[in-house]
């Protein structure tokens, strides 16, 4: 057997002992979310539990058409949030890369200093209530954090440096096209692999926020399904909490098992969407990392 095939057969099986590794904790959140909330708290979790039971998801059915509305808010928020950060962190990394471009270095330096220092939580507070008013607004959620990251414009800017050849940029140039042109019709279909890495890495910001909407939203219409199901989780420990007040009744609340299936309800379409866009992941974040 050669060194080539060993090397591989090794491989192989060490990452198949690591994705093993990776999904088994997602598989004992699936089950445990579908375990009985007594067997849970006297047995702990187990892959085959004692008892078996749908309590958490009926509980959460039993919120349907809220549940629903914060799926469709945290879907509009996402593609919303995705499209224009990716839109403007391309075109801003664009002049960053381009070594004619006189104030690159400036605006780098701007860029990569928010990624060292931050106003804090209370300034940023006022700023967007007081000044851009956007409390109980639908851009609460998608313009505060994650609109420009700046790790996702020093990436696109990386790999433009690296990737996009100026002597195409150039030839381009000497046909007449505009930087507009250039950049729509030259650089942003090359730069696919890096956009689909950042377009992966913003829509999971977007999709897990919670704290966006804990800050800037009281209107429970706003509510993303993360937030959403925050409440739904603090409001069943309320309940459990004041037990002796409520009556047997409060006990019985599957609160253990309503978390795992919280869990999974929020997990669920990152694990549909991810499968799909994977094979881009590593070729952009690998080469759009390479210092320019």
């Amino acid at each position: 057997m050669t060194e080539s095939k060993v090397f591989n057969r090794v491989s192989t099986t060490i990452l198949t002992v690591m994705v093993t590794l990776t999904l088994l904790p997602i598989l004992l959140i699936i089950i445990a979310s579908f375990t009985e909330e007594t067997s849970l708290l006297q047995n702990g979790y187990s892959f085959i539990p004692k008892a078996w039971s749908f309590d958490a998801y009926y509980y959460i059915i039993k919120q349907g058409s809220v549940i629903l509305r914060a799926y469709g808010v945290s879907v509009l928020v996402t593609v919303a949030g995705t499209v224009l950060s990716v839109a403007i962190t391309t075109t801003l990394a664009y002049p960053m890369a381009r070594t004619s471009f006189r104030y690159r270095n400036v605006l780098s330096f701007f860029v990569f200093f928010t990624m060292l220092f931050s106003g804090g939580i209370v300034p940023s507070y006022i700023m967007w209530t007081n000044y851009f008013h956007i409390k109980n607004t639908i851009w609460a959620l998608i313009v505060p954090n994650y609109l420009v990251p700046a790790f996702n414009v020093i990436l696109v800017k990386n790999f433009y440096a690296n990737n996009i050849p100026g002597s195409l940029i150039g030839a381009a140039q000497l046909d007449g096209a505009t930087e507009m042109q250039i950049f729509r019709k030259l650089v942003f279909p090359m730069a696919r692999p890096v956009v689909a890495t950042i377009s992966l890495f913003t829509g999971l910001c977007y999709w897990n926020d919670w704290t966006n909407g804990l800050y800037y939203v009281d209107n429970q219409k706003l509510y993303s399904i993360q937030l959403l199901l925050m409440k739904i989780m603090n409001n069943i420990e309320a309940l459990k909490a004041n037990a002796n007040l409520m009556g047997a009744g409060a006990i019985s609340l599957p609160g253990t098992s309503v978390r795992m299936a919280i869990a999974f309800i929020g997990i669920l379409p990152i694990l549909i969407v991810y499968p799909f866009v994977q094979k881009y992941l590593v070729e952009g974040v690998v080469i759009g990392a390479v210092k320019g």
